[in-house]
């Protein structure tokens, strides 16, 4: 494996029938820089790496930090393998300067031979040309079929019936909780894992237990200032309504409005500012949970490496049913083929191998918390020994993704716009109605803006 400093220029458009003109993808790529620049970072996406020959198989991804470096030991396995691979792999910052600069290179036609991308934004880049589908039969060919992924996250993966994406992972939004605590507060089954709650009242009822348990607070959650903290927490309870979210091109939103005040109107219930804070920011909840000043967390799994050095004795658990149906709200890491001119058959050979490859090294993967998509390593037994990420596996046959549209998905503004009505119900400065009403409000006027790739 090679590295070099991340990719500042990319090639122009050079066929406007079969792709975005490049001043028309430069006025939208601008316009979605700034928006994404208002959303912030993701935690657990992101760092350094690449520079080879020409023969090497091009990778760009987001991947910092631990991640960066458990995905250059996933790299180096596969590069080392009896087959192995020449990999140049470039790393970009997440947001603005990764999903600007993916965009810019596959409107060029010579773009990198494979590149991550959360599966939330697919829907932004396959309808425009964008990513090129993936040969199925190919992929079959080195041991991956669609059977081995849940379908709740295969079926993202697809537009107009067409796959054009891989997952490499699942990263839900759970609960992270002090077992101790939780114990105290008799939360706990048998086994010693976190009991069911099966209704909004017994998630309430929790937070007052953990509350008197820990003599602090009961659930930590930080949204203030996050721009996609609220929403999670929306989407993930919405969906166990059974209602649905819909943003069908050129509008109207499609929304139960009874379900989505119900939601709210419990989201108020539980951050009633006394037993649980209800107007803690991100870094402010985190910290909170890692000094013992509150029994549970509602966080990304992303944050597992920081709280296991805590030495807060950790218990995760998928995020609880409390309302009809299971579900959690969750994004995807996944592999996708950017769009090239006239791709050579053997380098796309190769990509598809070594797609397949990194998948069956997923189980490295596991271990910063992310579940894998591959189901034949979730039935590994090193995958059952790694704790506490078992007990949350489930987690990826209910997951939930953003409605899909050319602006949603991760540090997307959708995620933003959804947040700012809810952050001002939580804090009591409007009602859950009238919150809902500036959601679907929000919702409408992105609708009404033009897809720039379509």
């Amino acid at each position: 494996m090679s590295s070099r400093p991340p990719a500042q220029e990319v090639p122009a458009a050079s066929d406007p029938v079969r792709r975005l003109s490049r001043r028309r993808l430069l006025r939208h790529t601008l316009a979605g820089a700034g928006a994404l620049l208002a959303a912030g970072p993701l935690s657990g996406c992101a760092s350094p790496a690449s520079a080879s020959g020409a023969s090497a198989l091009s990778v760009w991804d987001l991947f910092q930090g631990g991640d960066g470096m458990l995905m250059d030991d996933m790299i180096g396995a596969v590069a080392r393998g009896p087959e192995g691979f020449d990999v140049d792999r470039t790393i970009l910052d997440w947001g603005p300067s990764y999903y600007t600069k993916l965009a810019m290179s596959a409107a060029g036609g010579r773009a990198s031979d494979v590149a991550a991308m959360h599966l939330s934004r697919l829907a932004g880049y396959a309808p425009g040309g964008l990513v090129d589908p993936i040969d199925l039969d190919l992929l079959a060919e080195f041991g991956v079929t669609g059977e081995d992924f849940t379908p709740a996250v295969w079926r993202r993966t697809q537009h107009e019936g067409t796959v054009y994406a891989i997952p490499l992972d699942v990263h839900p939004f759970i609960v992270f909780y002090d077992k101790e605590a939780a114990d105290t507060a008799g939360l706990l089954d048998s086994s010693g894992e976190l009991a069911p709650m099966g209704s909004p009242e017994a998630l309430l009822d929790a937070g007052k237990a953990l509350a008197e348990a820990t003599g602090e607070a009961g659930i930590l959650f930080g949204h203030v200032t996050d721009t996609s903290q609220n929403w999670r927490l929306f989407a993930a309870l919405y969906a166990q309504t059974g209602a649905a979210f819909t943003l069908p091109e050129g509008g109207p939103a499609r929304i139960d409005i009874d379900a989505a005040v119900r939601v709210v109107t419990f989201m108020r219930q539980l951050f009633d500012g006394r037993t649980n804070p209800n107007d803690l920011d991100y870094n402010g909840a985190l910290a909170a949970f890692t000094t013992g000043r509150g029994g549970m967390a509602l966080l990304g799994e992303w944050e597992l490496p920081t709280l296991k050095k805590s030495g807060v004795p950790l218990g995760a658990a998928s995020f609880p049913q409390v309302f009809d149906k299971p579900a959690v709200y969750t994004d995807s890491h996944s592999f996708v083929l950017p769009h090239q001119d006239d791709p050579d058959p053997q380098r796309r050979r190769e990509a598809h191998r070594y797609i397949a490859e990194m998948l069956k090294q997923s189980l490295t993967w596991a271990t910063a918390g992310h579940i894998p998509a591959y189901r034949p390593v979730l039935a590994e037994p090193g995958y059952a020994a790694l704790e506490p990420q078992s007990s949350y596996a489930d987690a990826a046959t209910v997951a939930v993704l953003d409605p899909p549209n050319w602006f949603t998905g991760a540090g997307s503004n959708f995620h933003n716009r959804m947040h700012q009505p809810l952050q001002s119900a939580l804090l009591g400065n409007t009602t859950p109605e009238k919150a809902v009403r500036q959601m679907v409000r929000e919702a409408d006027a992105l609708l009404r803006q033009p897809n720039p790739v379509a």
